[in-house]
């Protein structure tokens, strides 16, 4: 299988620009994941791989075929593309059976009539249902249907599948099972897959490498550990898991650290940097609620932690955890422990190693804005 490559896609709507210069490369065999929240861009994205969209500018090559190139003005029609593609709704024929749903595209790549048989029997086999081939739509499962239409999108041996959010329509339960089903088949096959989602969680497990799309912009494109343990912005770490924030001014830095002022109760921190600090620097501290430890104001603290004086709100018990809303200045901070229990006046203590410094976002989606403002 060819990897594909993506070059300053560009593409404009009506003159709002909802792709800006997205450029990425994916590997040969790799599940890859578009990620994001509503408006992002990611489907556009798809839809411009497929060719149902038109790029503005930039180009997309799969191996060594060229599918767009605006320095040449060459666009390669969907149908030439060989590029297999299911849809959220599935788009299955209704009036058409299985077999019948499957024959539609070999009928237009001229597939003689025996060889389908053989293709058909093959790629209904490979999702399991085979022995169904004779039946409608309307006969099947939500989840059955959805793996007739990937069956559709395999039945011709395309180079590259694409996936818009296949899971969508399906209860949280049958979801969580598909996306392991989905996951081993793609492995199997051994198909370069690019897949379009808002959902983390099955972004997280999912893919080989994720890459996070806000506002037509691309902010990170990494292996899910990395995306949740090193996220590159803010609203990286805002849309990927749960993140807590406090904005703050550097007050001095050297030495790949920085003394950080929080500006909801005037404490101050030290924090490691990755990037250049200046004094004056307007900044956003981030952290994981499952890094962090609660403790009494009185207890012994380890060494190279950061320590913030918080009020317990309200406690939830969630089955293998406590969740814990803390009330910081004028925030709410939300802390996961193993421990219960616990009330009133606490430290919140957050090890050096899994804290965050990010240049305070100045523009982010309205969805990530909200994450932010209440960071869970």
């Amino acid at each position: 299988m060819p990897d594909v490559a993506v070059k300053n896609l560009r593409k404009d709507f009506g003159g709002v620009t909802v792709l800006h210069e997205v450029s990425f490369t994916i590997r040969d065999g790799e599940f890859f994941t578009l990620l994001g929240p509503s408006g992002c861009g990611k489907s556009t994205t798809l839809s411009c791989l497929a060719g149902l969209e038109q790029p503005t500018s930039g180009s997309i090559a799969v191996g060594d075929t060229v599918l767009v190139d605006d320095s040449s003005n060459k666009f390669v029609p969907p149908e030439e593309r060989n590029l297999g593609m299911v849809f959220q709704s599935y788009a299955l024929w209704p009036h058409m059976t299985l077999a019948e749903n499957l024959a539609m595209p070999l009928n237009i790549r001229k597939v003689s009539k025996a060889e389908q048989k053989t293709l058909i029997h093959d790629a209904l086999e490979k999702v399991g249902l085979a022995h169904l081939a004779h039946r409608y739509p309307h006969q099947l499962s939500g989840g059955q249907q959805q793996r007739v239409a990937l069956a559709r999108a395999l039945v011709y041996s395309p180079k590259v599948l694409l996936l818009d959010e296949p899971l969508s329509n399906l209860d949280a339960k049958l979801r969580e099972q598909a996306r392991i089903w989905l996951k081993r088949l793609q492995s199997e096959l051994g198909i370069t897959t690019v897949y379009v989602t808002h959902d983390q969680e099955e972004a997280l497990a999912m893919s080989d490498r994720i890459a996070v799309m806000s506002n037509g912009h691309m902010l990170q494109v990494a292996p899910p550990h990395e995306i949740y343990e090193r996220p590159a912005t803010a609203e990286v770490a805002a849309f990927i898991g749960r993140s807590n924030f406090i904005d703050g001014t550097v007050l001095a830095a050297h030495g790949g650290a920085a003394t950080v002022r929080l500006e909801e109760s005037g404490e101050t921190i030290n924090v490691a940097v990755s990037e250049q600090a200046t004094t004056g620097d307007l900044v956003t501290v981030a952290f994981r609620p499952e890094k962090v430890f609660l403790t009494n104001r009185g207890a012994e603290l380890p060494a190279a932690a950061i320590v913030l004086n918080a009020d317990i709100i309200t406690t939830s018990y969630v089955g293998s955890r406590y969740e814990y809303d803390l009330k910081y200045g004028s925030k709410t901070l939300l802390v996961d422990s193993t421990t219960g229990g616990l009330t009133g006046a606490v430290r919140l203590v957050v090890p050096a190693e899994a804290v965050r410094l990010y240049p305070r976002a100045n523009v982010v989606s309205k969805d990530v804005a909200e994450l932010m403002a209440v960071t869970h």
